[in-house]
């Protein structure tokens, strides 16, 4: 008779080992998903850089706007001081940005180049000619600075026409008080006409601001900036929407104008604060359905929203999502590409220029990722600073998918009415240059690139009215 061994141990599989089993099926199938999804979106990125060089193949023209230039700017040498200054007070290192903000630094003319250097469409022909010059003063057909600031172009279907809305900056620059930011009392906003986004014909101030109402909110003492129009083709009226506020910057709101004509005059209808919350640097987006967004600095600019507009774009809906929240970004320019919406947004520094960042989402309402600076070219500083400029606008070019102007303020806090427009080429392609935070650090979109150049010009054979 065999004796029971009560000290060995069972040889057959627990109840668990299908469990086990199974949790390795999950575990190798989700690496294998990971797998599959890192060459799909490789292969995806690959696919627009080949784009992108496939471009620059069949057009030389692309080349050029690739082959971006380097700047080399040396800080002049620290003024003398006194000994007993120095003692007091050691002098630190001048840095470029306080040498761009100083009105008195030997550097200015390289920021703010002189009127002799002006961008004349009327007079500027043959090699000048649809030039544009970054930084340079750009004058409108009557021979007077563009002023447009804060702005942004709607392409009219109907006259086949660009109008550039902007705020008109056009008095003398000051402080309220002392801690006040650099103002000029609100004169309106002005609208240029263009055929070819070179040559801008002066249409006056479509809205222009209140002088004898101190209650009303386009009283000249308080603040109109960065107005966006758009088209409504259910009750084709022009809607523009713009950030309104008081000397002090508390009252964060949203202001809506309509007009029944691109070139005004516009009638100004209400401010409110969207959602209930305050709103500063905005902008609004219409998408290819003819959906409209609001997209607004909240919270401090310590964060972005974004919501849908009512169908007469005179208001916001209920639904809003917070982005960026806790990334302090404002003026934001939206932009959409072969399905893809992209983002371009600024720091929070005053008249200080900053590092520019670039975002993308599959969907306008988010969850939006940020992909780094999309700056090419200049220098590091250059690249840091924006080219020294903010953000306002995103324009896609009519007949060229992927290609954009990249618009920006170069401002001017010693004289705002001579800020500078920065107008850049804007392409998209190539892999991101920052790993994103929910994909495994996947490429998911092509690379925003906005290239340094200090001429440049549209494409050969372009036409503004197509």
């Amino acid at each position: 008779m065999r004796m029971r061994n009560k000290y060995k141990k069972p040889t057959s599989l627990n109840c668990y080992a299908g469990s086990r089993y199974r949790f390795s099926l999950v575990v190798c199938s989700f690496i294998g998903c990971l797998v599959m999804l890192h060459f799909y979106f490789l292969n995806q990125s690959q696919h627009s850089q080949h784009a992108v060089m496939r471009m620059n193949n069949e057009h030389p023209f692309y080349r050029d706007l690739v082959e971006v230039e380097d700047e080399n700017i040396k800080i002049p040498p620290p003024r003398k001081r006194s000994p007993r200054a120095i003692k007091r007070k050691p002098k630190r290192p001048t840095t470029l940005i306080e040498e761009f903000l100083d009105e008195s630094s030997q550097l200015r003319y390289l920021f703010f180049p002189s009127q002799r250097t002006a961008i004349d469409p009327t007079k500027d022909a043959g090699n000048e000619s649809l030039y544009y010059h970054p930084g340079r003063i750009w004058l409108d057909t009557d021979g007077n600075p563009i002023q447009a600031h804060g702005g942004g172009i709607l392409y009219d279907d109907r006259s086949r026409t660009y109008y550039w809305y902007g705020e008109y900056k056009d008095g003398p620059t000051y402080h309220a008080h002392k801690k006040a930011a650099a103002r000029v009392d609100i004169i309106g906003v002005g609208c240029y006409s263009s055929k070819d986004l070179w040559t801008w014909k002066n249409e006056g101030i479509v809205l222009a601001a209140e002088e004898t109402n101190e209650t009303h909110d386009l009283h000249k003492l308080n603040v109109l900036e960065r107005p966006k129009v758009i088209h409504n083709k259910n009750t084709n009226k022009y809607v523009m929407w713009m950030h309104v506020d008081d000397v002090n910057y508390t009252k964060a709101s949203v202001g809506i104008a309509v007009s029944n004509s691109p070139t005004g005059p516009f009638n100004y209808i209400k401010s409110t604060r969207p959602h209930g919350c305050e709103s500063r640097d905005m902008t609004i987006f219409k998408d290819d359905d003819d959906m409209a967004y609001l997209i607004y600095s909240s919270e401090d600019n310590s964060e972005l929203h974004i919501g849908p507009l009512t169908q007469d774009y005179l208001d916001v809906t209920d639904a809003m999502r917070r982005i960026l929240v806790g990334q302090h970004r404002e003026a934001p320019a939206l932009f959409k590409h072969e399905g893809t919406y992209y983002m371009v947004t600024s720091g929070c520094t005053g008249w200080a220029p900053n590092e520019a960042l670039a975002h993308a989402a599959e969907s306008v309402m988010g969850p939006w990722e940020t992909m780094g600076n999309p700056c090419v070219g200049g220098n590091k500083i250059f690249r840091l600073a924006t080219f020294f400029a903010q953000s306002t606008f995103v324009l896609p070019l009519h007949g060229f998918p992927g290609i954009f102007i990249f618009m920006a303020d170069r401002w001017n806090p010693a004289d705002l009415r001579d800020s500078r427009y920065v107008w850049l080429p804007l392409l998209v392609g190539g892999p991101v240059d920052r790993p994103l935070d929910y994909s495994f650090g996947f490429p998911l979109w092509p690379r925003v690139s906005v290239y340094w150049h200090k001429r440049w010009k549209l494409p050969y054979k372009w036409s503004g009215k197509k």
